[in-house]
């Protein structure tokens, strides 16, 4: 079994909680196990107990985002020992890219991050995807160490003790006590969301949206010879998109927040200055441990109903609402 060692910044915990979900079914088959700081117990030295983890582990994640890359203990003191036993083959560091940053010049940038491509885990449209692209990474990397342990602790056993070693730990260490030993990681607990966190993440995505077609719209007229995209801020719940082809309207739309239709966001084609009409809407859900968006699926491009939209999922879907109709343009 390979042991999994997350070195991260407090501010990505919920992000760090989503990883581990995904990585369920490899401690279920016995192929890791995993420790991070919330495992330190009441009256432990959380120095040492850090230490002993992150000198002993086979793999080494390191959740990289600006906070962990601001974190003087993530950077200056895990970080440094991650690489030092990376560069020794005695760990494997991967990267893993949580949130947008400067990573790559960092000590560890010239290693293979995930996910595919170094993709921000929070730059996917569909969270799952990039969390699903992570375990399948985890897992040839975990399966390659105990491949190797297998080798190693059968080739060095004594003779008599050969055959057991692919199938059975002897343990030497003496009676344990209550408290020490083997444990779950399986301890996460689900969590629960209040509305007004729910309002808050709709509020955000609203803002985050607005900001994508902007600048889609700005980039969309450099691209294009005669076309011009416009954004027009309404109030802060509701905005306009247009796009003009040598001077004539040639896609609209109007995107709000809220409304008639309770919480929300709306896609409405052409100019809607009302709250009663929509050609598309998404819709806040969550599972035990993240806020994501779903698609009602009214449009025939609308593909998100099944998925877990993340901020840039919803602007992504909503984008293509207004553009599909240009790109089959002859």
């Amino acid at each position: 079994m390979a042991s999994v060692f997350f070195s991260y910044s407090h501010a990505d915990e919920q992000l760090r909680n989503e990883l581990e979900v995904h990585l369920a079914m490899l401690k279920r088959e016995g192929i890791i196990d995993t420790w991070h700081d919330r495992r330190i117990e009441a009256g432990e030295n959380i120095d040492r107990a850090i230490d002993e983890r992150i000198n002993e582990d086979n793999i080494i994640l390191l959740l990289v985002s600006p906070s962990f890359l601001d974190s003087a203990y993530c950077f200056d003191v895990e970080l440094k020992r991650a690489m030092a036993r990376h560069d020794a083959g005695e760990a494997v560091v991967i990267p893993i890219i949580l949130r947008p940053c400067d990573w790559t010049h960092a000590p560890f940038g010239k290693l293979l991050a995930l996910p595919t491509d170094a993709r921000p885990v929070t730059r996917w449209p569909d969270r799952d995807e990039a969390y699903l692209d992570i375990v399948r990474g985890i897992r040839r990397v975990a399966e390659r160490i105990a491949g190797d342990q297998v080798q190693t602790t059968a080739s060095s056993a004594p003779p008599v003790m050969r055959d057991l070693a692919s199938s059975q730990t002897i343990d030497r260490a003496g009676p344990m006590h209550a408290g020490e030993g083997p444990r779950s990681s399986n301890l996460r607990l689900a969590r629960t969301f209040t509305q007004r966190e729910k309002d808050q993440f709709t509020e955000e995505a609203f803002r985050y949206i607005a900001l994508y077609f902007e600048n889609s719209l700005a980039e969309l007229g450099k691209r294009n010879f005669g076309f011009e995209g416009i954004f027009r801020s309404i109030d802060n719940g509701r905005f306009t998109a247009s796009i003009y082809h040598n001077g004539d309207a040639v896609a609209r739309c109007t995107v709000y927040e809220g409304g008639d239709f309770g919480s929300g966001i709306y896609y409405a084609q052409g100019e809607n200055r009302g709250n009663n009409s929509y050609n598309e809407s998404l819709s806040v859900d969550a599972d035990d441990q993240m806020l994501f968006f779903r698609s009602f699926g009214m449009s025939s491009i609308g593909q998100g109903q099944a998925q877990k939209l993340s901020h840039e999922g919803a602007a992504e879907l909503l984008w293509g609402l207004l553009i599909a109709p240009l790109q089959g343009r002859r």
